[in-house]
């Protein structure tokens, strides 16, 4: 196993990737975060909307509630877009997202907004993974 040092999670989506996605899979129209970088609610415990984007943390559980709920989100007739990491050898991936989900691989990485270790904000870095973006829609 890997010897890796905590990373926080608190990356935001940056504006030409939100903007991809809002004319891609939404057709120009808004949508609701319903994980939000320093958010007051918790995404995982409230009814999401009929349009959704969802960048969730990436630690691993963390990860995996937020995929289960968009699944679940998506059977109510919910369209659900999220921006994650690429894991195919994963068990989430083969039992909930390849088989529910129009999945589109990035080419390049995504350049999120956060703050990095020495606490300085950045938005040109590029992230540790690949990333994918994964659709439910009913």
């Amino acid at each position: 196993m890997k010897n890796r040092k905590k990373i926080h999670d608190d990356w935001a989506t940056p504006d030409y990737m939100l903007d991809y996605i809002r004319t891609k899979y939404f057709n120009g129209d808004d949508f609701f975060d319903p994980c939000p970088l320093n958010s007051t609610f918790n995404g995982l415990l409230i009814d999401w909307k009929e349009r959704n984007y969802i960048n969730p943390p990436y630690e691993r559980k963390t990860k995996e509630a937020f995929i289960r709920k968009a699944y679940k989100e998506s059977l109510k007739g919910n369209h659900c877009v999220m921006l994650l990491p690429v894991s195919t050898s994963t068990k989430i991936f083969h039992a909930v997202i390849l088989p529910n989900c129009n999945i589109e691989f990035l080419r390049g990485r995504v350049k999120f907004i956060g703050v990095n270790t020495n606490g300085e904000k950045v938005s040109d870095k590029c992230g540790q993974h690949d990333s994918m973006i994964i659709e439910f829609r009913r």
